[in-house]
């Protein structure tokens, strides 16, 4: 079954735009390299995705949370960041993983972002700014989302119902599916003519 059609995670991952949204929180950074901790940046798409989706129903990226020992993170995200070129030629063209950090090493731009988008992200940096990876981290092991689906040591995707009950915006579930239910098949339509 594809995930799209279920009410786990009814969005397709955009890996173009997650490059650009991490691209643009890296030159945020105060850093002269554009590098900051890979958990840090995580958690500020994780927060900017979902306020995306208590605001428009759309999470920036598309990608599914998916619950750690650590609190929540973006799952296509993380594997790209341990994986990289494995996982997608384009993500080693922009950002390269040292350690614990990832760098920005060739600026994608942002096309893919809207203004809300770009706005949004900005906003997200500024709230977090001064804080370190591990102090987001705790922040993130906060939302409601997260206790509830609390995996321990292993891993458990949360389902965007329950990011939607967290956020007040349960009603919101069964337009979300079927709009991008929609979308899905308009994408598998146009596919074919190509």
């Amino acid at each position: 079954m594809n995930i799209r059609k279920n009410k786990l995670h009814p969005f397709k991952f955009n890996s173009k735009k997650a490059i650009q949204a991490i691209a643009f929180l890296l030159k945020q950074t105060h850093d002269t390299n554009n590098s900051d901790n890979y958990m840090r940046v995580l958690k500020l798409l994780l927060f900017a995705d979902r306020k995306s989706l208590e605001e428009t129903g759309h999470p920036i990226t598309g990608d599914s949370f998916v619950a750690l020992k650590h609190g929540p993170t973006l799952s296509e995200i993380l594997n790209l960041v341990k994986q990289g070129s494995i996982y997608s030629s384009e993500w080693d063209k922009y950002i390269q993983k040292d350690g614990y950090n990832i760098r920005l090493i060739n600026d994608p731009g942002n096309d893919e972002l809207s203004r809300y988008e770009i706005e949004l992200l900005s906003g997200i940096w500024h709230q977090y700014k001064e804080k370190g990876e591990w102090e987001v981290a705790e922040e993130s092991e906060k939302l409601p989302e997260f206790i509830k689906n609390n995996p321990g040591e292993s891993s458990k995707y949360i389902s965007i119902g329950d990011i939607l009950e967290a956020l007040d915006k349960s009603e919101w579930l069964d337009e979300i599916c079927e709009i991008e239910s929609e979308n899905a098949e308009i994408d598998n339509i146009l596919g074919m003519c190509h």
